[in-house]
C-alpha cells in the first residue's frame, strides 16, 4: 500500500511540475500553428541543396507536431514537391523538439536539456538530410515556371494560398481555408484569406481586424486545447505514469549496469525507436531514467531517437521514399543521437554542468506562491484533459445512438 501511495505522490509531483510549462507550450504552439502557412514550408523545401535541408530542419524544429502529427505533414510536403533530403530533415527535427517540449524540458529536466534538445534536433536533422542526399542520390525536385498539365506547379502558384493541390494542405493542417476545395471560386466568406478580398471590401476595416483577431484567438485556443492536446495527452499521461513507476520501483543499478558508454546508448535507442511518443511526452520518461541513475547522454539518446522514429514513420518512409532511404534515416538518427550523447556526457564532466540538470529532489523546491500557481495550472490542465475525454465519450455515444437509429 505504501508503494502505491508513493507512486501516486510521484505522479502528482511530476504533473504539478510540468503543468504550467505545458500550458505555455500549448499556447505558443497554437499561435504558431495559426501563423505559419503551409505554403511557406513548401516554398523552401523543393530541392536537394544544403540550404533547403537546413531550412527544413530550422522550420520544422519549433512546429507543434509530434511523431504522429508529423507523418501527414511530411507526406503532404513530399507530394507537394519537397525533395527527399528536405523531407527527411523535416521528419527528424519536427518531432524531436518544439516550443512545448522545450518548456517542459526546462521544467522537468533543467536548462541544460532545454538548450541542448533543440540544437541537437536541428543538427541531427541536417545531418540526416545530407546523408540521404549523399547516399541515395535523390533527384532534385524541379519547380517549373508554368503549368504543363501534369501537376507541375509554377513557383508563383506554390507561393499562394490557392494551390492546385489543395487536398494535400487539408491533410496537413485540417484548417478551413480558401483552398479546402478544388473549386477556388467559392471560398468561405468568414475566413480572412488572400482569396476573400472581394468579400472584405464592403466591411469596415476596424470591424474586420477585430473579428479576425477574435476568430484567430478562438482558433488558437481551440487547436491548443483540442487537437494538439489530444495528440499528446495519451502518451503524456503514460510517460508520467511510467516515470513515477521508475522512480518508485526500479532499482538504481538496473539501468546503470549498462554503464555510460555505447552499450547504454544503444539500449536507449532500441527502447526509443519503436515507441510512438512525442517530444513532450518523452520528457517525463527521461526524468524517470535520470532518477534511476542513467547518464545524461544516454537519456538524451532516448529523447532524440524516441520521438524521431516509430513504426508508422518508418512505414511511411519505406512506402514513399524506399528502403534505402529508410535505412539511411535510421542510421542517421541513431548515430547522431549517440554522438550527442557522448558530447553531453563529456560536457557535463568537463565543465561541471550537473547543476543545470534537475534531479528528483529539485522538483519540490518552490515557494508557497509559486506552488499555488503550479497547482492552479495543474487544475486547469487536468480540467482540459477531462473535458477532452468527456467530448470523446459524448461523440462516441452519439455515433452509437445514430447507428442504432439507422439500423432500427
Amino acid at each position: 500500500m505504501s508503494d502505491i501511495l508513493m507512486l501516486g505522490q510521484n505522479f502528482v509531483a511530476l504533473f504539478l511540475e510540468s503543468a504550467p510549462w505545458l500550458l505555455l507550450g500549448l499556447l505558443v504552439a497554437g499561435i504558431m500553428h495559426e501563423l505559419v502557412p503551409v505554403t511557406f514550408l513548401e516554398r523552401h523545401m523543393g530541392n536537394n541543396s544544403v540550404g533547403a535541408i537546413t531550412k527544413a530542419a530550422v522550420i520544422g524544429a519549433p512546429l507543434p507536431l509530434c511523431s504522429c502529427g508529423v507523418i501527414p505533414a511530411a507526406l503532404g510536403l513530399r507530394r507537394s514537391g519537397a525533395s527527399t533530403p528536405s523531407t527527411i530533415s523535416f521528419l527528424v527535427s519536427t518531432p524531436e523538439t518544439g516550443v512545448d517540449s522545450v518548456s517542459v524540458s526546462y521544467a522537468l529536466l533543467g536548462p541544460l536539456y532545454a538548450i541542448v534538445r533543440p540544437i541537437a534536433a536541428i543538427v541531427s536533422a541536417i545531418y540526416a538530410g545530407l546523408m540521404v542526399r549523399l547516399f541515395n542520390h535523390a533527384p532534385v525536385a524541379k519547380v517549373s515556371t508554368h503549368d504543363d498539365g501534369h501537376g507541375h506547379r509554377s513557383s508563383t502558384s506554390q507561393s499562394t494560398c490557392c494551390s492546385s493541390k489543395a487536398e494535400v494542405i487539408k491533410v496537413e493542417t485540417n484548417q478551413h481555408s480558401c483552398c479546402d476545395s478544388t473549386t477556388v471560386n467559392a471560398p468561405p466568406v468568414k475566413e480572412d484569406t488572400c482569396c476573400s478580398g472581394e468579400a472584405k471590401a464592403d466591411a469596415p476595416a476596424h470591424a474586420g481586424v477585430f473579428s479576425t483577431g477574435v476568430v484567430k484567438l478562438g482558433q488558437v485556443v481551440s487547436y491548443a486545447s483540442g487537437k494538439l492536446l489530444d495528440d499528446i495527452v495519451k502518451w503524456l499521461l503514460i510517460g508520467l505514469a511510467l516515470a513515477a513507476a521508475i522512480k518508485t520501483w526500479v532499482p538504481t543499478d538496473f539501468l546503470t549496469q549498462w554503464g555510460d558508454g555505447v552499450i547504454a546508448m544503444l539500449v536507449m535507442a532500441v527502447i526509443g525507436i519503436p515507441m510512438y511518443i512525442c517530444a513532450t511526452a518523452s520528457t517525463p520518461l527521461a526524468v524517470g531514467f535520470l532518477a534511476a541513475g542513467l547518464s545524461p547522454g544516454a537519456v538524451l539518446v532516448f529523447l532524440m531517437a524516441g520521438p524521431a522514429t516509430n513504426v508508422s514513420t518508418m512505414g511511411m518512409i519505406k512506402q514513399e521514399m524506399g528502403s534505402k532511404t529508410l535505412v539511411t534515416y535510421l542510421f542517421s538518427v541513431v548515430s547522431a543521437s549517440i554522438a550527442f550523447g557522448y558530447l553531453v556526457n563529456w560536457a557535463v564532466s568537463a565543465f561541471s554542468l550537473q547543476g543545470l540538470i534537475k534531479t528528483e529532489g529539485a522538483l519540490h523546491q518552490h515557494g508557497a506562491d509559486v506552488q499555488a500557481i503550479y497547482a492552479l495550472c495543474a487544475v486547469v490542465l487536468a480540467g482540459l484533459i477531462v473535458r477532452l475525454y468527456i467530448k470523446k465519450i459524448s461523440a462516441l455515444n452519439r455515433v452509437k445512438r445514430e447507428s442504432s437509429h439507422c439500423c432500427g
